[in-house]
């Protein structure tokens, strides 16, 4: 059994709850990356919750519902012990294709009765789309799982990769726990003009991609089913070159005595006080070794050394392959 870590919990913005300095993300135990080890998966999210880990996230999408009945499986006697935070509106078809994006309102009260089911609870602690649907307001949105809060399904609503006028529009409507975005040593585009407004209303962060996907990790790709092989960053060129990139970040790790990953997610810790990693880790080996990180302190000099020796501006290839970044309500 892991032994609990004592550190302080990190608030996800004005209105929402206090949290773990680490997320887990559950999307990886679902097929995402290539085949999942499910004993070890259930193993890893009870390492978890026993190391003091309070928040998982998962999506109703991640693996077709297989991924919130995981974690209802794994929590049948721990629900009380975390938050769960749940992603909705992306469709797939049955062959697992991606076919489109639905938050209208009446799929919010579906999705979340799915998920209510799929996860064994009778509500959720932060509930989000996990994109703008070009088709709905957002405040159309909002205003639905506004309701579900009032009917005691929901308990926090959060946000998913849209940009500044979009947050504005929601938090209008109701209260925003948290934006969850990709943000890593190597995706920083939030920091210019998202984070400025998060800061403004009191809204937190949970970071997801902190590793870029295994990227920092020099970790690769495992066959056709690894989402991975279709994100330029993992093809060709791009790779030889972000693989130059990530060696210098060994390099300035091994100099401080820990893993390129600890570093990269110290840093993210570094970032802000409002910010909480969100860590796809799979394994009991790798919940260890990222819950390390929060040993790891790093000074204002060594941070700027970190972001000068590892830009993001170095990185070749975007996060999403072209058609997604151009749907992206946060890239805009």
């Amino acid at each position: 059994m892991t032994t609990a870590i004592q550190t302080e919990r990190r608030k996800l913005g004005r209105t929402g709850p206090g949290v773990f300095p680490i997320a887990l993300g559950c999307m990886g135990m679902s097929g995402m990356y290539g085949p999942a080890d499910e004993p070890e998966s259930l193993a890893t999210i009870h390492a978890a919750i026993d190391a003091g880990v309070n928040l998982l996230d998962t999506g109703d999408f991640y693996g077709m519902g297989h991924n919130e009945m995981l974690i209802g499986r794994a929590l049948h006697f721990q629900r009380d012990q975390v938050l769960l935070s749940v992603k909705f509106g992306a469709q797939r078809g049955p062959s697992g294709a991606w076919i489109g994006f639905d938050a209208r309102p009446a799929t919010v009260q579906t999705s979340l009765a799915y998920s209510l089911k799929r996860l064994g609870t009778d509500y959720i602690d932060i509930y989000r789309p996990s994109r703008l649907d070009p088709q709905v307001p957002i405040e159309e949105t909002i205003g639905a799982i506004q309701r579900m809060v009032e009917a005691g399904y929901v308990r926090y609503i959060g946000l998913s990769e849209v940009g500044p006028e979009t947050i504005r529009r929601a938090a209008a409507v109701h209260p925003i726990a948290d934006l969850q975005i990709e943000y890593s040593l190597v995706s920083r585009g939030a920091e210019t003009s998202i984070f400025p407004v998060l800061d403004e209303l009191g809204i937190g962060v949970t970071a997801y991609g902190v590793l870029s996907r295994g990227l920092l990790t020099s970790s690769h790709p495992a066959g056709m089913s690894d989402i991975r092989t279709h994100l330029p960053r993992f093809k060709g060129e791009n790779l030889t070159k972000n693989q130059q990139v990530v060696a210098r970040l060994r390099e300035i790790a091994a100099d401080k005595g820990v893993t390129a990953a600890q570093l990269a997610i110290a840093w993210v810790l570094a970032k802000g006080k409002s910010i909480v990693p969100v860590i796809g880790a799979r394994t009991r080996t790798q919940i260890r070794e990222t819950l390390h990180a929060l040993e790891v302190t790093l000074t204002s000099a060594e941070i700027a050394t970190l972001e000068a020796e590892v830009p993001a501006s170095a990185v070749a290839g975007t996060r999403y392959d072209p058609s997604q970044m151009k749907v992206l309500d946060s890239e805009k």
